[in-house]
């Protein structure tokens, strides 16, 4: 209701000015009313995406579009798309077969790289039962390909048995590092941009995944179960057992490029994920309920590598997360919540970040 009324006040006061772009969407001119009060990071907030659920956005190397995942229209699940930076052209890339997540562009800006669960089936693998709580499903149909930008010349670049996503590839442009199940644990890997010298990097009982290098290359920030006891042990491994896992309790951890040194950055007993490095790789964003544990409004937030200097960054009361800054670091993408035209929905921000 809040949201509603303060979009009506705006609209009201004539404050927005609307242009339709070449892919029918609507684009925000004058977007700083789309901004919270306390967000004193964001200037010149802008909606790419308008309807659906948008997630993952992420930048290409040179900075000049995004590549995301999206369910809209009479897609079922989450399909990958490309969009310019100022929300045109939005494209759809993979082929609207089983589900895909997890997309990231290649150094050459014009490869794609994502998972998707298309080979096990046309249609969308069933939703994770939510019986035993709010889970998330680890699809052991998930493989990693790579695509051009159109979708043609697929190639496939995981054949394990088990669950492989959440790829991502250095800004040096020489590894990819992404999750997998294929030795019966949640755990990170990198391997060469043509999937060749897969290694393993993280060992420790438990989720670690979501990783993302640091600019040059050399530490990867990545999300980490916290358990409290054996019993939440036995019970992630019941789940895993099942294809689930149950994400209420995640820290932010920091390790070498190489899988050494790992570092604890968050320590709070809360649901923390996406996170991403600043530009200056001493610090990280990342998303998180912090501030009500119980609940599935999250927030962004920033902390330093050692774990001090903790600020929230957003403060809208719905969902704001997968954080991303350009490859210069004056812009900054994020998937919200925030002013849809219902709930639930999902859309795509992006702003000049402000320091």
């Amino acid at each position: 209701m809040r949201n509603k009324l303060i979009a009506l006040l705006i609209l009201t006061a004539g404050i927005f000015v609307f242009t339709a772009g070449s892919n029918n969407s609507i684009s925000v001119i004058n977007s700083d009313s789309l901004i919270f009060e306390n967000e004193i990071h964001f200037k010149n907030l802008r909606q790419l995406t308008f309807g659906g659920e948008n997630a993952e956005c992420y930048f290409s190397f040179d900075g000049s579009k995004f590549v995301f995942q999206s369910t809209r229209g009479d897609l079922e699940c989450d399909q990958i798309f490309t969009m310019k930076t100022d929300g045109s052209d939005q494209t759809i890339v993979s082929n609207g077969k089983g589900r895909t997540t997890c997309a990231y562009y290649f150094p050459d800006n014009k490869t794609i790289l994502y998972a998707s669960t298309h080979l096990a089936g046309e249609n969308c693998p069933p939703k994770p039962d939510f019986s035993r709580g709010y889970v998330w499903a680890l699809y052991d149909s998930y493989d990693i390909f790579t695509s051009n930008e159109d979708g043609s010349e697929v190639k496939q670049l995981t054949t394990e048995k088990g669950y492989d996503a959440e790829a991502t590839i250095s800004p040096v442009g020489d590894k990819i590092v992404f999750t997998s199940t294929r030795n019966g644990d949640i755990d990170i890997y990198t391997m060469n941009l043509d999937g060749s010298n897969v290694t393993q990097l993280t060992f420790e009982t438990g989720y670690d995944g979501g990783p993302f290098f640091s600019s040059d290359g050399k530490k990867i920030v990545y999300r980490r179960t916290r358990f409290g006891d054996e019993k939440e042990i036995e019970n992630y491994k019941e789940l895993l057992a099942m294809g689930l896992i149950k994400p209420s309790k995640l820290e932010i951890w920091v390790m070498d490029s190489d899988g050494k040194n790992k570092i604890q950055v968050t320590d709070n007993s809360s649901a923390n994920f996406a996170p991403f490095f600043f530009p200056d790789n001493k610090r990280i964003v990342f998303c998180s309920n912090i501030d009500d544990p119980k609940s599935r409004n999250f927030d962004i937030y920033k902390i330093n590598l050692d774990g001090t200097g903790l600020e929230r960054i957003t403060y809208s009361d719905v969902f704001d997360g997968f954080p991303m800054f350009s490859p210069d670091g004056k812009k900054f993408v994020f998937c919200s919540n925030r002013h849809g035209s219902k709930t639930g929905e999902t859309n795509v921000f992006i702003c000049d970040w402000v320091e």
